[in-house]
């Protein structure tokens, strides 16, 4: 099928639709099986719509599509045999998805009528909205993007149909070629394989698209045009920058206000914002994507690396380090040669070539292969916190969300094929435990199956893929399958955890490999005293540190707590008086192994209180006369405000225990 293209209003021309003579069909039943697993019979070419209306009144008002096999079809689409039918309505993410396309062709409609010159790349329904890349002379502003929201609430008003219609390639390629030229629908059709391309009509609007959309444009209740950014056609830097509109829609204008409240609120949680703000962490023009660690950010990442190294030893991980430069001929032997390349870096040496490792995974394959192993030996595994280097494309850096270097909590556990279910079950049982540390408590799962580039037979990538799935199973885990998203060399179980924004990151991995230990040609004597083939895990619970820490910062807005705090407390005396005992209490605290600093300034204490607030820091202690004379400390929180006086030693108790307990 083709990608969403652009749009423009329909000429007048002479097209040969596909039609189906339903009158064919009127003596012949089907079957259709619904979610919940009941069959019900009905005559051949009943729309999902119609069976919606039947099912009852509230489900036909909130329907906007339906999957008919699996597939998305439109709601008024005939249905002429057996298949499984699920309803989308606007309260499911398949649903949701389909009212931002829809919304993203009313835009088009929108741009089309007050710029007729403007031809349209592609306009998705992505994550969280949707965008249109357009080709038009005058650069966009926000006051463009009312004039565009105030045309679209005047084509939403008129509440035409999105009627589908089948072409034949020559057909459409006719249709795009004819009175308004678009080179970029054009160009997705020159590279679709020969088929029966379809186009939506929307009042005096034609887009060439694979649907399916919403019914009629008044479904759209609440919408919202975000930006405007830059992308090249295709994503590629050789082709013509257009300009891309984002955008947002509900059914509802209060789930609109809630969005756009939390759109503020992650403006001010940015992890790039408060990475500066709270000295954590710089970039710099000589080295994009690179990471550079201030004192407090290098804190706060040894904090996490030495919490997993403790779980690491009670999971039973030995910890290993290989090296960052490897020989191109180790990248052939992996297959990352063939399957990778374009996202790594080499290096010549002594009149070779090298790579700055992209993954940590062959090196691990050495080091098992350094020594002979028996199955009293497996499982194998090696944990290890490896430096890797990707290229990525400068339009993507995205503070530590996307960088070029960062480090993997990695791990690759060489187990026998017996031992697969309960490795993968422990791998589970590790990640839900420190997820629940970190206050990650909101989070689904994805099966991700063999992509288009991999290695390995289609034997291997089957027997791989249920091992991951009869795990999830065994574990009761409900799980969302991913096709085609798997690493080039096995299927994964991948983490997406939701924050408190509800935003969803992807972070922890487990990944099943039979491919690897084939390619080193990896192992070990069997208790019947022959050779075998391990089987090898990849898992990592963080993803990269880098990843997790922007993860963190943003969950907790910058507040961290206690104990992942760089700065635990700060010491505020009021004057000069108290500074002495002030002296006497930083010390008493460093002593006890907590993060303090002390603020003696000469300012005023409103003035220090708010530069910790700001500061994120989460104790504050002020010293007074009063708290001198009782040998107290006055105890101020970033979250709760005054807490009264208390002794010093309490105190310590208080945050130890707030320390251990990961409050």
């Amino acid at each position: 099928m083709q990608e969403v293209a652009g749009s423009n209003p329909v000429p007048p021309t002479k097209l040969t639709f596909l039609t189906i003579n339903l009158s064919n069909f009127s003596h012949v039943n089907i079957n259709i099986t619904f979610p919940d697993g009941t069959d019900h019979s009905y005559q051949t070419g009943i729309t999902s719509s119609e069976i919606a209306k039947q099912i009852s009144p509230g489900l036909f008002k909130k329907s906007v599509a339906a999957k008919f096999n699996d597939q998305p079809v439109d709601l008024n689409a005939p249905l002429l045999k057996d298949g499984s039918l699920e309803i989308l309505t606007v309260d499911t993410a398949d649903g949701l998805h389909v009212l931002w396309h829809s919304t993203a062709h009313i835009m088009a409609h929108a741009v089309k009528a007050l710029y007729p010159e403007a031809q349209f790349g592609v306009g998705p329904a992505i994550e969280n909205g949707f965008y249109y890349d357009i080709d038009i002379d005058s650069k966009l502003s926000q006051d463009d993007l009312q004039r565009i929201e105030d045309e679209m609430q005047r084509i939403i008003k008129r509440g035409s149909s999105f009627v589908r219609k089948e072409l034949t390639k020559k057909e459409a390629v006719d249709f795009f070629a004819g009175q308004q030229q678009d080179k970029y629908k054009l160009e997705l059709l020159a590279d679709m394989e020969d088929g029966s391309p379809s186009i939506y009509s929307e009042g005096d609007f034609t887009d060439l698209c694979r649907g399916p959309h919403i019914p009629s444009s008044n479904m759209i209740k609440a919408f919202k045009l975000l930006s405007i950014a830059g992308a090249y056609w295709r994503g590629d830097e050789k082709n013509k920058m257009l300009q891309r509109i984002y955008g947002i829609s509900f059914p509802k204008k209060a789930q609109l206000d809630e969005y756009l409240f939390c759109l503020e609120e992650a403006k001010k949680r940015d992890h790039k914002k408060l990475g500066k703000e709270l000295d954590l962490f710089s970039f710099h023009r000589e080295g994009p994507g690179f990471v550079f660690w201030h004192p407090k950010g290098m804190r706060l990442y040894r904090t996490i690396e030495t919490y997993l190294v403790d779980k690491l030893t009670q999971y039973g991980y030995g910890e290993v380090k290989t090296p960052i430069i490897l020989n191109d001929a180790l990248w052939k032997k992996s297959g990352h040669w063939d399957n990778y390349k374009e996202n790594m870096y080499f290096v010549d040496i002594d009149e070779e070539s090298y790579a700055i490792k992209p993954m940590n995974c062959p090196g691990s394959c050495l080091i098992y292969n350094s020594n002979m192993h028996s199955y009293r030996d497996l499982p194998l595994r090696l944990a290890e916190f490896g430096n890797v280097h990707r290229h990525e494309r400068s339009g993507v850096l995205n503070g530590l969300f996307r960088v070029r270097q960062f480090t993997q909590d990695d791990a690759h556990i060489f187990c026998t094929p017996d031992q697969i279910q309960d490795e993968v079950k422990a791998c589970i049982d590790f990640v839900q435990e420190v997820y629940k540390d970190f206050q990650f408590y909101e989070y689904h799962i994805e099966l991700s199956t063999r992509p288009d580039k991999s290695i390995g037979s289609d034997e291997i990538w089957q027997q791989a893929e249920d091992a991951l799935r009869d795990a999830l199973i065994n574990k009761n885990i409900n799980y969302k399958l991913n096709p085609g998203d798997g690493a080039f060399y096995g299927p994964k179980i991948d983490y997406h955890v939701r924050d408190s924004l509800k935003r969803s990151w992807q972070l922890g991995t487990i990944q099943l490999d039979f491919s690897m230990p084939e390619k080193f040609e990896l192992e070990y004597v069997g208790s019947d005293g022959n050779k075998h083939r391990p089987v090898m895990i990849h898992r990592a619970i963080f993803g990269s540190i880098e990843r997790f820490i922007a993860q963190l910062i943003e969950h907790h807005g910058g507040r961290l707590p206690v104990w992942l705090s760089p700065i635990q407390a700060v010491v505020l005396p009021l004057s000069e008086e108290q500074l002495a005992y002030s002296h006497a209490v930083f010390s008493k605290l460093k002593d006890a192994g907590l993060h303090v600093e002390m603020d003696a300034r000469n300012e005023k204490i409103g003035y220090k209180i708010r530069e910790a607030e700001l500061g994120k820091i989460p104790y504050m202690l002020i010293m007074g006369k009063k708290e001198v004379e009782n040998k107290q400390i006055s105890v101020r929180t970033n979250k709760d405000g005054d807490l009264g006086s208390m002794e010093i030693d309490a105190l310590i108790d208080k945050m130890n225990y707030e320390i251990q307990q990961k409050a």
